[in-house]
């Protein structure tokens, strides 16, 4: 079972590429990520690392905490594993 953390950060790094109107492959290219790891992430499937985080945030063009803004919402139960 995939991480929901992982599944909002992907939706999150989604959202942000379609509002500045680019599409998975130009993203990718534009980012230097290949287009099926791009998708493995934009679905939740990809356990990203910090230097691809930065990396996102870069071609974004936003501060790395932005691409968190919707996982401040999950909290989670530290009794209980993921």
């Amino acid at each position: 079972m995939t991480d929901p953390r992982l599944k909002l950060f992907g939706e999150r790094v989604r959202q942000l590429r379609k509002q500045r109107g680019l599409s998975q492959e130009d993203f990718a290219s534009l980012s230097g990520i290949d287009r099926s790891y791009m998708g493995n992430i934009e679905r939740g499937e990809q356990n990203v690392t910090i230097l691809k985080i930065f990396l996102l945030a870069d071609t974004l063009q936003i501060r790395v905490e932005e691409l968190f803004d919707n996982l401040e919402l999950y909290t989670i139960n530290v009794n209980q594993p993921l």
